[in-house]
């Protein structure tokens, strides 16, 4: 198979983006793409503004550490940079994906969303407190359990949690990797199903994964600290774009509906506002907080943002789905080339492409 290595000092797909960026879309319908396979706007379908492809391409080339990114407008990637085949892990994209795969469970009563710890025989290395068992699945796959034990790997807020005990599930949001590798383990132990095989069954399969590798997946993390392990995935860049398109299209994909649309809907709800985000300096961010899913909100979202979401995981991974501009970006930084993004460089790429696209 070709591979789809594109750099901004050509003019190939990115060129594009500037292009389609400053045609003003005559719709916010989101267009259902009608292949499996991405489809790519061609160069003579458009033209580009050349100030704008080029200060994009500058900063992705000499401020980012891309090792893949893809822009999808309209059903169709408009752009694209790296290797957007190469599998790689997603870090903590992981989570918003397996929001995504409980629906079809809680939906037919495999997974009540209301049962505790307690009621499911859950509990960890050294043992949970009376009152953590107390937390329900609801409250870990919002990071709202008010469990504190640490978890097999770590990347998460656990240094700034409370003290063990000290609050109430549901009250206090805090993100610890507990709760979602938690939210794993459940979900496997009440369905009876492998993560790995539900990604394939839920989403490779009907998705039309295009660089799919079963064999890649594999669980990580010490469990001398906590018996769930951290269910991390491998994927592609634009394998990561057809999992925001499907959310942007409310779970529907080619004609079918892969994931409830309530259910898509319900996840990417506030369920965590920002002013009551922690650690206390979240609040002077972007974002508040779904189910398992990072919501743009308050005061400092840029113009272009609202009712925008996004997945992110650390090192660079990110999916971000923009409704109201009918817009996924999907990004990663390959980590075992000793290479990072960080979110601010990330959000400064995302403006000024939402810039562009409103000018």
């Amino acid at each position: 198979m070709k591979k789809r290595i594109l750099f901004f000092s050509s003019l190939f797909l990115f060129g594009m983006l500037i292009a389609a960026c400053n045609t003003s879309p005559q719709t916010t319908t989101v267009e259902t793409p009608k292949t499996l396979a991405w489809e790519y706007v061609e160069q003579s379908e458009t033209g580009f503004n050349r100030e704008e492809f080029g200060q994009i391409r500058n900063f992705v080339v000499n401020e980012m550490n891309t090792t893949g990114l893809v822009v999808v407008r309209h059903g169709k990637i408009i752009g694209s940079y790296g290797d957007i085949e190469e599998l790689s892990y997603l870090a903590s994209c992981r989570k918003s994906i397996l929001a995504m795969m409980y629906g079809k469970y809680v939906l037919d009563g495999t997974i009540d969303l209301e049962k505790t710890m307690e009621e499911l025989g859950i509990d960890d290395v050294g043992g949970l407190l009376p009152i953590e068992k107390k937390a329900t699945i609801h409250h870990l796959i919002t990071a709202r359990s008010g469990v504190y034990h640490p978890a097999s790997n770590g990347g998460d807020n656990l240094a700034d949690a409370p003290e063990r005990g000290s609050q109430t599930p549901g009250e206090y949001f805090l993100y610890n990797n507990w709760d979602f590798n938690a939210a794993g383990a459940i979900f496997e132990k009440l369905t009876g199903k492998n993560i790995y095989d539900e990604i394939e069954a839920q989403l490779a399969i009907p998705l039309g994964f295009e660089d799919w590798d079963r064999s890649a997946q594999r669980k990580s993390g010490n469990t001398e600290r906590s018996v769930n392990q951290a269910y991390h995935i491998w994927l592609s860049t634009r394998d990561m774009a057809k999992i925001g398109q499907l959310m942007l299209q409310q779970g529907e994909w080619n004609g079918k509906q892969i994931i409830d649309r309530d259910w898509a809907i319900k996840i990417i709800t506030e369920v965590t506002p920002l002013e009551e985000m922690h650690p206390l300096r979240y609040r002077d961010g972007y974002f508040g907080y779904g189910y398992m899913w990072w919501l743009y909100q308050g005061p400092k979202t840029p113009k272009g943002f609202e009712g925008a979401y996004s997945a992110r995981g650390a090192m660079g991974q990110y999916i971000t789905v923009f409704p109201e501009l009918d817009m996924v970006v999907s990004h990663k930084t390959k980590a075992d080339y000793g290479r990072r993004t960080n979110g601010d460089d990330y959000q400064k790429l995302l403006e000024m492409i939402v810039e562009a696209q409103m000018n």
